[in-house]
């Protein structure tokens, strides 16, 4: 691949972009809204000027809704020799595609398992597609070019391939990323009229389950859009088991033994249930789930703590391998939590209190 011609220039557009063009491929930018070009151009991710003729791949990076029609005007006008999309819903377009009469031999739908919860060029970075799956929906008519090409792109964004079924796809990511959006969205949204009490208390708990729930309202509604069926399907099961922990739990405050037995049995089968998914999730590197230890360490809000964190981790020997700050109510500090294989923990506890770190038993 010498050249791409990126088309939508938002955060996996730009960042697709920025991948590339710093491994010398020449990138072109194109968007609707010029200036959002020019600002990821600005950011090193290629050229927003028009390609002088057709490039080697056209990489469609616009809202799941909107792909199909971009998909089928790069065609008419043959910017590319192939066609790839990223959106997020892989079905949906390419029967849009098809009920247009396009063909399709030259396309490849894509979607790179990777984002954040800001959009915008200025949310790009290069890496963002590194060691991330990256799922290809090749077709029996599809040509063997536009395949080697897709397996290009992804090699030189780092990502890991993964080839996949359309819709066995949208079943998939309906799963794994549509209904999690929306199950912390509801639960954020519980806090909007909570009491100001109440919401000092947040803790890491309440903050991990509502991270994703600051994502861009008008970006999921294109999304969700696309995928309607396949979410309600997940969420009909979720509210099924939420009608039986509800139940659950009201047994408990029963006065009746029984009953209050038969609530606890409830609400075990469904932490149970919820270790057992857990453990399906894979860990560092796609395997299966380490256990760590987690080392609690006290640290000041100041620049400069974390990098002396780490680095004397690193003269102890010792690897972190995953990494949370948990923040202090009303106060400038908070606590680093150091997760490391279990042999670790005296080594780095050691060597963190000789350096004069407090560390929180």
């Amino acid at each position: 691949m010498r050249t791409a011609l990126v088309i939508g220039t938002g955060l996996i557009g730009t960042s697709a972009a920025l991948a590339l063009n710093a491994r010398g491929v020449q990138v072109f930018l194109e968007d609707h809204d010029q200036a959002q070009a020019l600002t990821a151009a600005a950011l090193g991710a290629g050229t927003a000027e028009a390609p002088p003729g057709p490039v080697d791949l056209a990489i469609v990076a616009v809202p799941p809704a909107h792909v199909a029609t971009a998909l089928a005007d790069a065609m008419r006008r043959g910017v590319a020799r192939a066609y790839i999309d990223v959106a997020s819903v892989k079905g949906g377009p390419r029967r849009e595609l098809e009920a247009m009469g396009r063909d399709l031999t030259g396309y490849l739908g894509t979607h790179p398992m990777a984002g954040k919860e800001r959009s915008g060029p200025l949310a790009a970075t290069a890496d963002l597609f590194e060691g991330r799956p990256w799922v290809l929906t090749p077709t029996r008519d599809g040509d063997t070019e536009v395949l080697n090409l897709a397996l290009e792109l992804v090699a030189l964004c780092r990502a890991v391939p993964v080839v996949m079924d359309a819709d066995a796809h949208d079943r998939a990511v309906a799963l794994v990323s549509h209904t999690p959006q929306l199950l912390s969205s509801l639960v954020a949204a519980r806090l909007k009229g909570a009491d100001e009490t109440a919401v000092r208390l947040c803790g890491q708990g309440i903050r991990d389950v509502t991270r994703i729930a600051a994502s861009d309202p008008a970006m999921w509604i294109d999304i969700l859009s696309a995928n309607p069926g396949p979410v309600a399907d997940v969420l009909s099961e979720i509210a099924a088991d939420l009608d039986e922990t509800v139940r659950s739990l009201r047994a408990l405050e029963s006065a009746d033994e029984d009953k209050r037995g038969s609530g606890a049995g409830g609400i075990e089968d469904v932490l149970r249930r919820g270790n057992a998914g857990r453990e399906r999730v894979p860990g560092k590197h796609g395997a299966a789930p380490a256990t760590y230890e987690i080392v609690a360490v006290y640290i000041g809000d100041q620049p400069g703590e974390l990098a002396r964190i780490f680095a004397d981790a690193g003269r102890a020997g010792v690897n972190i391998e995953d990494v949370r700050i948990e923040h202090a109510t009303g106060q400038q500090a908070g606590f680093i939590q150091l997760m490391v294989e279990p042999q670790a923990v005296p080594v780095l506890t050691a060597e963190l209190r000789e350096r004069g770190w407090s560390i929180r038993q």
